[in-house]
C-alpha cells in the first residue's frame, strides 16, 4: 500500500497532506506514514527494533554517540535575508547557499527507497502566533517525539496543513565536510529563506525542539512578541511565574508544582496579550528522578513517554534513573496532559513574577534574593549558570561555569540586546517582580560544599510566589547587593546566608571576588546598555 498516493481510513489514523512529499522534492520513498497516532507510531517502533518498552508502558531509546546537542555542528545560512539580521559568530555559525543546497539535495536523494515518517504539527499554544511545521523522520520514535513535544494539530484537519517551515531528521545521513561545509559528519542547518532545517548525523531529538526555537527567536520579536527560553505556571489566584535558566538548573523540576498549573517547561512567548507556550510536551530531564521529589513528572513516564538514554534491564524491563551509564543528561518527552493540572490551551495572561535560575557551581550567590529591575537586566544579559554534564557534547564530568545571553544564547539569532530590551520594556510596563533563585551549591564550591536541597528551594519558590516574602526583612549581598532575605518558611535560617555557610569565610570572600570579576569581565561585552544596568552588577570589595 502506497500510504503517500492513497487516503487511508480514519481509523488508520494516516491522514496525508494535500502539500505532499513531492512539494519538498522528495519522490520514489518506499513507504511515508502520515501524522500517525502514539500507539501506531510505537507499534512500528517496537517492529523496527528502534527500542524498548519499560515497566509502565514508557518507551527507552539510546541516541548512541550524541546524547546531547552538538553546537559546534549548528549553522544558519547566510543570505540576503539574514546577512544583516543574525549575530553571526560561534554560535550563529554561517553556511553559504551553495554549500546548503548540495546537503539539501543529498538529503532529498537519501529518502529513495526508504520508509518515512511525517508529523504535522504547530509551534505556538496562540493560534493568534502559531507557526505550522511538518517532521520528516527517519524513524518512528522519533516522528512520535515530534508529536509528543509539539502542538497537534486536529487530526480531522491535517490534509490542510502546509507547513512554514519542515524539518527533515535523518541520523544516519552523514555530511562530507571537505563538500559540505561543514565541521564533521553531524549537521544541523536553518534556512530561513527556504523555511527548511535539515539534521543529519545525529539522533539526538533534541536538535529537532531547538532548532524549532531557534526558528521562532528570529522570527517573533519582528511581531513584538519576545521568545523566552523559560518554564511558565501560574497559581490558584491567577499569578503567572516565569522561570529562567539554562538546562539543569531546574526549569522543569520547579514549574512541574502539584500546587499550580503547569503551562510549559521550557520556551514561551510573551505578547501583547500574555504568555503562551511554544511546544505542547515537556522534555524533562530525568536523572535521579523520583516520586517524591518530582512527583509530576514521575507520573508522567507512562505509555507514550519517550525515554532518552534512560539505563533499563532488559530482561525486566525496570527502569534505573540514578543511573549516568550513558549519560547524565537522560530526558523524558511527554505531552503537557500528562502533567496533572496542566493549563491547556498553554495559554496565560502576563506574569507578575519572574525566577531567574542558576546553579552556582562556586557556592557564592544566594539561595533566594529579590532584584531591582536594572538587577534583573544584567543578570538576564549575563545568564549565569554551571552547565551540567552531558547536556552538551565535550563537556566534562564536572559542572561547568558558563555564561549564557538570556540563559539561551546557543539559541539567538539576533543579538541579545534585542531581547533583553523586551524584556525590560514588558517589565517595567506589568509592574513584574524578580528573584534570582540559585539551585546550586551551598557550604563551598562543587566537591566541598553540598546542593542545595530541593525542598528548600521549593519552600523559598513558594514564599516568593505567594506574597511571603514581601514583608520579611533583607539585607543587601555584599558582593552582588540583591536583597537577600532574613527568614523564609521551611528553610533553617543558616541556608539563607551564603557566607555563613562556608567554614572558611576568607575562603568564601576570595570565591565571591573571583566570580564578580567573571561577570565583570563578561558584561565587557554589553558595555552599550545604560548606566543604571552597568552598576546593578556586582562590586568587587578588599574586604566584608
Amino acid at each position: 500500500m502506497d500510504t503517500e498516493q492513497s487516503s487511508a481510513t480514519p481509523n488508520a489514523g494516516i491522514r496525508p497532506s494535500r502539500y505532499g512529499l513531492a512539494e519538498h522534492g522528495i519522490r520514489n520513498i518506499n513507504i511515508a506514514y502520515w501524522n500517525l497516532g502514539t500507539a501506531q507510531l510505537l507499534e512500528h517502533a517496537v517492529r523496527r527494533h528502534e527500542g524498548l518498552f519499560a515497566t509502565g508502558g514508557s518507551y527507552v531509546v539510546g541516541t548512541g554517540q550524541f546524547t546531547g546537542r552538538s553546537p559546534k555542528d549548528k549553522f544558519i545560512v547566510r543570505d540576503e535575508a539574514t546577512d544583516a539580521t543574525v549575530q553571526w559568530g560561534p554560535v550563529n555559525q554561517p553556511m553559504p547557499p551553495a554549500s546548503f543546497d548540495r546537503l539539501y539535495s543529498k538529503m532529498l536523494a537519501y529518502w529513495q527507497g526508504h520508509d518515512l515518517f511525517v508529523q504535522d504539527c504547530f509551534a505556538g499554544a496562540d493560534p493568534r502566533y502559531t507557526l505550522p511545521i511538518r517532521v520528516i523522520a527517519q524513524h518512528a520514535w522519533q516522528a512520535l517525539f515530534a508529536r509528543q513535544l509539539f502542538v497537534r494539530p486536529d487530526p480531522l484537519r491535517t490534509q490542510d496543513h502546509v507547513p512554514e517551515f519542515t524539518i527533515f531528521f535523518a541520523p544516519r545521513l552523514q555530511a562530507t565536510p571537505s563538500e559540505d561545509g561543514t565541521n564533521t559528519e553531524t549537521c544541523i542547518v536553518v534556512n530561513f529563506t527556504k523555511k527548511v532545517v535539515l539534521i543529519c548525523g545525529t539522533s539526538y531529538a533534541g536538535e529537532m525542539k531547538k532548532s524549532v526555537f531557534t526558528i521562532l527567536n528570529y522570527l517573533l520579536p519582528a511581531r513584538g512578541i519576545m521568545p523566552m527560553h523559560c518554564s511558565c505556571n501560574v497559581g490558584n489566584g491567577g499569578g503567572v511565574a516565569l522561570f529562567f535558566g539554562l538546562s539543569g538548573t531546574g526549569k522543569t523540576t520547579l514549574s512541574a508544582d502539584p500546587q499550580r498549573r503547569l503551562i510549559g517547561d521550557d520556551e514561551h512567548g510573551w505578547s501583547d496579550e500574555g504568555v503562551f507556550n511554544f511546544e505542547g510536551g515537556c522534555y524533562a530531564k530525568c536523572i535521579h528522578l523520583s516520586r517524591e521529589n518530582e512527583p509530576q513528572i514521575w507520573n508522567a513516564i507512562r505509555f507514550g513517554t519517550v525515554l532518552e538514554n534512560v539505563a533499563i534491564d532488559a530482561e525486566t524491563r525496570l527502569l534505573d534513573f540514578d543511573s549516568a551509564a550513558h549519560t547524565e543528561n537522560t530526558r523524558a518527552a511527554y505531552p503537557l496532559k500528562y502533567i496533572d493540572h496542566a493549563m491547556l490551551p498553554s495559554v496565560a495572561g502576563h506574569p507578575s513574577n519572574i525566577i531567574l535560575l542558576t546553579a552556582d557551581a562556586f557556592g557564592v550567590l544566594p539561595p533566594i534574593s529579590r532584584l531591582t529591575p536594572e538587577q534583573t537586566m544584567y543578570h538576564f544579559l549575563s545568564g549565569y549558570t554551571a552547565k551540567v554534564a552531558g547536556t552538551e557534547r565535550g563537556l566534562g564530568s564536572e559542572p561547568a561555569a558558563t555564561f549564557s545571553a538570556c540563559f539561551g544564547a546557543p539559541f539567538l539569532p539576533r543579538p541579545a540586546a534585542t531581547y533583553a530590551a523586551m524584556l525590560g520594556e514588558k517589565m517595567r510596563r506589568h509592574k513584574v517582580t524578580c528573584w534570582l533563585l540559585n539551585t546550586g551549591w551551598v557550604g563551598g564550591p562543587y566537591g566541598i560544599g553540598e546542593r542545595m536541597r530541593l525542598p528548600y528551594t521549593r519552600a523559598m519558590l513558594t514564599a516568593a510566589l505567594e506574597g511571603q516574602l514581601d514583608d520579611v526583612p533583607m539585607e543587601p549581598h555584599p558582593f552582588f547587593k540583591t536583597m537577600v532575605p532574613n527568614a523564609c518558611q521551611h528553610v533553617p535560617p543558616d541556608f539563607l546566608d551564603p557566607r555563613g555557610m562556608w567554614g572558611d569565610k576568607a575562603a568564601y570572600d576570595r570565591a565571591a571576588l573571583e566570580l564578580s570579576g567573571r561577570f565583570s569581565k563578561n558584561f565587557e561585552k554589553f558595555s552599550d546598555v545604560s548606566p543604571e544596568v552597568l552598576e546593578a552588577g556586582p562590586v568587587a570589595l578588599e574586604r566584608v
